[in-house]
């Protein structure tokens, strides 16, 4: 019977300590989770010019953090050692980044591509290679639509660190089609007949005007650029309809192609002697 009093004794006297810690531990928590949310919404407020997926993902890092130092520190209010659960979460972020080293410069990449802006949704951009339209740009990723129907995602690693053409960041694109012509071709009588009919697409500005320039001469052969603006994501249906009236002005106009020339060179030998 004395032990079974005692048994009750030590777990009242244990209750006794333990319960004022353990009631303050829950406030602490309580509170502190309600001012984690509160800095959250301060963070994301003071983040509102940033676009909304960084703000989003930045704002979940920022929680994630506090929240875990917070159990840290309520677990050792408690009593818990916490010693070792702080080297445990070390080494667990030290090979998580190992193993995610790709991943993370990804995430860095898009962490700067959303906060610097060098390209956005819509633009037309060049970037490892490819050409399309900026559909989406995540925190590890960029993905590209193309004319013809295809689906590029690129690394924003990569991306943030390599040459980026970003054709829609001056409101217009180049489109440049060359032709070889006759030598004897004259590039007024060209302008004032072909410049016209380019301008008819409401699709190429007006403001800089179409224009034609000789690009080089060869043999027999002069190569002229036709030139006009347009929007960037125009560039592909711009370039088909030049090219397509370019060809019909020229036969409509008997403007002649290039004649081929050949040069044959003569060597004699002198005789030995």
């Amino acid at each position: 019977m004395n032990q079974i009093d005692n048994y009750f004794e030590n777990i009242k006297t244990m209750v006794l300590n333990y319960l004022p810690s353990l009631i303050m531990s829950l406030v602490v928590l309580i509170v502190g989770w309600w001012i984690i949310g509160r800095i959250g919404k301060a963070a994301s407020f003071s983040m509102k010019k940033m676009d909304e997926s960084l703000r989003s993902f930045l704002r979940s890092i920022i929680t994630v953090v506090l929240k875990v130092l917070l159990l840290i520190s309520v677990a050792g209010m408690v009593g818990i050692q916490t010693t070792s659960f702080i080297a445990i979460i070390g080494a667990a972020g030290l090979a998580v980044g190992l193993a995610l080293q790709g991943t993370l410069a990804n995430f860095a990449g898009g962490v700067l591509i959303l906060m610097f802006k060098p390209y956005k949704i819509g633009d037309v951009i060049e970037s490892l290679g490819k050409t399309g339209m900026v559909k989406e740009i995540q925190i590890f990723n960029t993905v590209l639509n193309t004319p013809k129907g295809e689906t590029i995602i690129l690394p924003n690693g990569a991306v943030s660190n390599g040459t980026l053409v970003n054709y829609t960041h001056l409101g217009s694109a180049l489109v440049e089609i060359p032709a070889d012509l006759a030598s004897n071709t004259n590039i007024e009588d060209l302008r004032r007949l072909i410049l016209p009919v380019i301008a008819q697409d409401e699709c190429i500005y007006t403001d800089p005007q179409p224009s034609i320039g000789i690009v080089a001469l060869k043999p027999g052969i002069v190569t002229v650029a036709f030139r006009a603006f347009t929007l960037p994501q125009n560039l592909p249906s711009v370039t088909g309809r030049m090219i397509e009236t370019i060809k019909t002005e020229l036969h409509k106009n008997n403007i002649a192609d290039p004649i081929p020339h050949s040069f044959v060179h003569s060597i004699a030998e002198a005789n030995q002697s």
